[in-house]
């Protein structure tokens, strides 16, 4: 759905116009996964893909919440009422962003806010961090708020860790608020310092596809939980504030000081070694050499898949059949328990690639996975 079509979309519902239309990416993580939450590296690029976002502000109090996607009469909250995880719908996400605005002291009196989005959900690729942003950006806007677009990334953060109730990092947000066209992101979430890295694929003849295995996931489900909880124990053990500061030097001394916690040294590994994987792709990215990459983004599946096991039987076969018909490299991407996986690859190998997925698929008795470009795009902005 068009821009323009969201914008008369509004008109129906509300009866008025709005004041203006927003747009906001999902994203795919390159490299750097299950890091963001412990103070690491990240390295994601936005999608095409957009939640798109026609509002207008309100001075009653009144928050009003429709999705096109979403069959239904407009959700009405009063902003006064909101509170943490008292709303287990889509509409928590945007209502959390009224409130973790209203919490820092912005003065947000409401909205009637009309949404639609390309972004898959359920698929690894930050559909509620879209929604989150696009509503943030909106309403900054409209309100004045003067807020810059790691500080919406922040606030739409507390939004889905205490309204949400889900236990997410910092990357989602500041992917889909910061990312810039024919850029990979290179985040430091500790100090939230940003270099846009060139990834131009396309000028070396290679494509980056996302294959999503529309096997569904939850953040707010115990087993993300249970990883974060973990990485947590392992600092604690260790006696650092964060999983970043064991440097990979020291990754062998670590984890003999966590002997007899297999569990928490899995983890344990699975970040450590990560956070160097991130730091060589983007080595290799700045000096223009982009098909190297590849083993790092396989070794990065094997860690997901061994250390973190937040892998599935659908990402195993999609990474094996990409690696196994000539991918230069292949990973899951996102937090896991299914959603998506990336396939780096040449250009002229691509038809071959997508047609061998397939058919492992329905030899596996899977349903078909939707397979699509990559094609790193602009961040969070305004569109009228």
């Amino acid at each position: 759905m068009g821009a323009l079509e969201v914008r008369e979309g509004f008109t129906e519902l509300y009866g008025a116009e709005p004041e203006g239309v927003w747009a906001a990416p999902g994203r795919v993580n390159l490299i750097g996964e299950h890091t963001d939450y412990n103070d690491g590296f990240v390295m994601p690029f936005a999608l095409p893909h957009v939640t798109t976002a026609v509002v207008a502000s309100r001075d009653d109090g009144v928050l009003r919440l429709h999705s096109a996607d979403v069959p239904g009469a407009p959700v009405e909250l009063r902003v006064d009422d909101l509170a943490p995880e008292s709303d287990r719908n889509w509409t928590g996400y945007p209502a959390g962003v009224v409130w973790a605005l209203r919490e820092a002291g912005h003065e947000v009196t409401g909205a009637d806010v009309h949404l639609a989005s390309t972004v898959p959900t359920g698929a690894g690729l930050s559909s509620s961090a879209a929604l989150e942003v696009v509503v943030a950006l909106a309403l900054n806007d409209l309100y004045a708020l003067g807020l810059k677009g790691w500080q919406l990334a922040r606030l739409c953060q507390r939004a889905e860790n205490v309204y949400v109730g889900a236990p997410t990092g910092i990357m989602d947000q500041t992917a889909s608020a910061c990312c810039e066209s024919g850029h990979a992101l290179f985040l430091d979430t500790r100090d939230l310092s940003q270099r846009q890295i060139p990834f131009d694929l396309a000028a070396e003849g290679l494509r980056l596809l996302v294959v999503d295995t529309r096997v569904q996931h939850a953040h707010s489900g115990g087993e993300y939980g249970r990883r974060r909880a973990g990485c947590e124990k392992g600092a604690a053990l260790l006696g650092v504030d964060a999983l970043r500061d064991i440097p990979y030097g020291g990754l062998d001394a670590a984890l003999a000081d966590l002997a007899g916690e297999e569990e928490v040294a899995r983890l344990v590994r699975h970040v450590v070694t990560e956070n160097g994987r991130a730091e060589r792709v983007v080595t290799l990215l700045e000096s223009g050499d982009i098909r190297s990459i590849g083993p790092i983004l396989t070794e990065g599946h094997a860690s997901l898949r061994d250390d973190f096991r937040v892998s599935c039987p659908e990402l195993d076969l999609v990474v094996d059949t990409a690696l196994a018909s000539g991918a230069l490299g292949a990973r899951m991407t996102g937090g896991g328990f299914g959603g998506s996986a990336i396939v780096l690859a040449e250009s002229s190998d691509v038809p071959a690639l997508t047609k061998a997925i397939e058919q492992s698929f329905r030899d596996a008795g899977h349903g078909t996975p939707r397979v699509f470009e990559a094609v790193p795009s602009a961040g969070a902005r305004r569109l009228a």
